[in-house]
């Protein structure tokens, strides 16, 4: 076969799990297509086993899947049909396969998306935060100030916020949402289809306890869902003179460093321009 008749790569989920959630439609594609493309070919080959399917694997993940892109084209163009597999869930949900995809769709391939398990769908089924309207942001950043300053952006979304952490990081981003969001509802589902799958369900602090007090709480990977902020009632906030602010600040015995972060937040714009200001407003008292 050549271009004239391409083959069609075929986006996969596959189980978060519980092996029982694969979808008779992707177990269908998976015996069908000539190879599979998938983010760790070990762990993916214990799912074709499962299946009792032998198939040509190639590995494609966050360090190679540039490179990957010509040598599927290639199989593409010559007839084949590739599935496209993640380690677990749906590709390119915080896995790879986006650069695949946006690639091949420039090159005007087929592409098929086969819908099934997803880890933020599934917690947000079954932690009791309104779904209406949700915000996910993947996993957030592994440095402490990063992660700070990516919670104090979200911080002000009425939307229910859903991340992902592994469990050597939620202890800190408890600690982060702590700061940032004390009094939020927040749930931690752990474990999702799997045996011990859990929903904590409380406060950043509560949930800090929780793990604490249960070291085993702390395991395996989780979705973190947090409820969006309070809407703000219409007229609630009256307009304030940037002058106005930086005054009361001052007055208020707020010092300059923390006058500016709270003006730059506020009014937007610089905190070097609003930290010149207040030292130049507190010069003249």
């Amino acid at each position: 076969m050549t271009d004239d008749n391409p083959g069609t790569l075929y986006v996969v989920a596959t189980p978060i799990g519980n092996l029982d959630d694969l979808t008779a439609r992707a177990a269908r594609v998976l015996g069908q297509v000539s190879r599979i493309a998938a983010e760790d070919t070990r762990h993916s080959g214990r799912l074709l086993a499962h299946l009792g399917l032998n198939k040509p694997m190639l590995s494609l993940h966050e360090h190679n899947e540039a490179r990957r892109v010509d040598t599927l084209d290639s199989y593409l163009a010559a007839g084949e049909d590739i599935a496209l597999i993640s380690d677990a869930g749906t590709p390119l949900i915080s896995d790879p396969g986006f650069v695949l995809v946006r690639e091949l769709r420039a090159r005007n391939r087929h592409i098929v998306p086969i819908p099934g398990p997803c880890a933020l769908i599934t917690a947000l089924s079954g932690a009791g935060l309104p779904t209406d309207r949700f915000v996910f942001a993947g996993f957030l950043p592994a440095k402490p100030g990063a992660r700070r300053q990516a919670l104090e952006g979200w911080k002000t979304r009425e939307e229910t916020l859903v991340f992902y952490e592994s469990p050597h990081r939620i202890v800190h981003t408890l600690e982060a949402l702590q700061e940032q969001m004390a009094d939020r509802d927040v749930v931690l589902a752990r474990e999702l289809t799997k045996t011990f799958e859990t929903f904590l369900h409380g406060t950043p602090a509560s949930l800090l306890a929780q793990l604490t007090a249960d070291p085993n709480q702390a395991r395996g990977e989780f979705v973190v869902i947090v409820a969006g902020a309070p809407p703000v009632e219409q007229g609630e906030h009256q307009a304030i003179s940037a002058e106005a602010l930086l005054e009361t600040l001052l007055a208020e015995g707020v010092g300059v460093k923390q006058g500016a972060a709270i003006a730059a937040r506020m009014l937007g714009g610089r905190k070097q321009v609003w930290y010149a200001r207040l030292q130049a407003i507190k010069g003249e008292h």
